[in-house]
């Protein structure tokens, strides 16, 4: 975590934002490791003398989530796993715990998502088709539709990529905009490699082959303005931070994997000041592991006006004119792009994401 992020963004508990409204600021109460800017091990506590709650530093990750006990025991096995075996003992170790374990899981996650992020700067990779990129491709058209439909470029204001993953777009935003921003997410193993990437320069990450084959890829990478990013652990519906505090949101198919995408957009709103843009992007790809069929925006329901889409309906929530459920956006641009997905060395997924810009519209 570094301070300036911290001292910059004073985030508040969660937990009693959300029990009594209460902004109550944290406060960084131990550092136990600290590698220059970065704190790598500490405890932030609340300041309400009632509260007290701990939220851990972990791997230069704070961890400000409401449920900080279930959210642990969820992530045992991701936050004390082994980060010093060599790829020879880490195939031994991935062959033994079958395809189906939680370690096999989280090292396909991390090759399909670091790969999309950071392979178009891995030597491995140039010439290679699907080309690597495609989270970056779409977060700038975004970005540029915004530009484009406000005819100007926003100030050094605070920016959060919400739903960061390993990071890319969150260093993406630092370097076209050189303003302070801040990535969260909720997948540990992703914040950790990004955390490290920040801290020393260098991408580090499983690429899988085949079945449970995976070859380590090391490589160095120049991202200019990292000194103004940081990564967090941070709920996208508890966001631990006053309204209005960022200038620009944005968030890469997220909203279909949130258990609630209305109180998803309203929870962007509430996080923009009233200057600010939202780039959203999303391919529908529902599923009730992460969201009950009850919340999808569409995807369900073909019998009604219409007809299940989820894009039309998104749209509609968006309108400012109508009786909705999102308060305080307005949509300003839309397009959709296509988006791959590496699953493997003879794998790739093509999706179509549906990109929205929209402005805080708070009157």
């Amino acid at each position: 975590m570094q301070r300036q992020h911290f001292d910059t963004l004073q985030p508040v508990c969660p937990v009693c934002k959300l029990r009594s409204g209460q902004l109550h600021r944290l406060v960084i109460a131990e550092v136990d490791e600290e590698e220059g800017k970065h704190i790598v091990q500490g405890t932030l506590h609340c300041s309400e003398s009632t509260c007290q709650r701990e939220y851990p530093i972990i791997d230069g990750v704070p961890i400000i989530v409401r449920d900080i006990r279930s959210y642990l025991s969820d992530n045992a096995f991701q936050i004390n796993k082994r980060s010093d075996l060599s790829s020879h003992l880490e195939s031994i170790v991935g062959d033994c715990l079958g395809p189906d374990s939680t370690y096999d899981v989280c090292r396909q996650h991390l090759s399909s998502y670091a790969w999309d992020h950071y392979g178009d700067l891995d030597p491995l990779e140039k010439g290679l088709y699907p080309i690597p990129g495609s989270m970056t491709r779409v977060l700038h058209r975004g970005l540029d539709l915004a530009e484009a439909q406000l005819s100007t470029r926003p100030t050094a204001v605070p920016m959060i990529d919400i739903g960061c993953s390993v990071g890319r777009g969150t260093f993406g935003l630092a370097e076209r905009y050189g303003a302070l921003t801040l990535g969260i997410d909720l997948n540990f193993p992703m914040l950790q490699l990004a955390s490290r990437l920040l801290r020393t320069g260098q991408v580090s990450y499983p690429r899988r082959q085949v079945g449970v084959v995976y070859e380590r890829r090391e490589f160095e990478v120049q991202l200019p303005n990292a000194e103004l990013v940081d990564f967090w652990a941070c709920d996208a519906l508890a966001l631990p931070f006053n309204d209005g505090v960022f200038g620009k949101v944005v968030s890469m198919n997220v909203l279909d994997c949130v258990p609630s995408p209305i109180d998803f957009l309203n929870a962007i709103s509430c996080c923009l000041n009233a200057d600010g843009t939202a780039v959203i992007a999303c391919p529908y790809d529902w599923s009730v592991s992460a969201t009950s069929i009850e919340c999808w925006i569409g995807g369900h329901s073909q019998r009604g006006a219409e007809a299940g889409s989820s894009e039309v309906i998104l749209k509609r929530l968006l309108d400012e004119n109508a009786d909705s459920p999102v308060t305080g956006l307005k949509l300003l641009a839309e397009e959709e792009l296509d988006w791959q997905v590496r699953i493997h060395s003879r794998s790739t997924m093509s999706y179509k994401s549906h990109l929205v810009v929209t402005a805080a519209n708070h009157n």
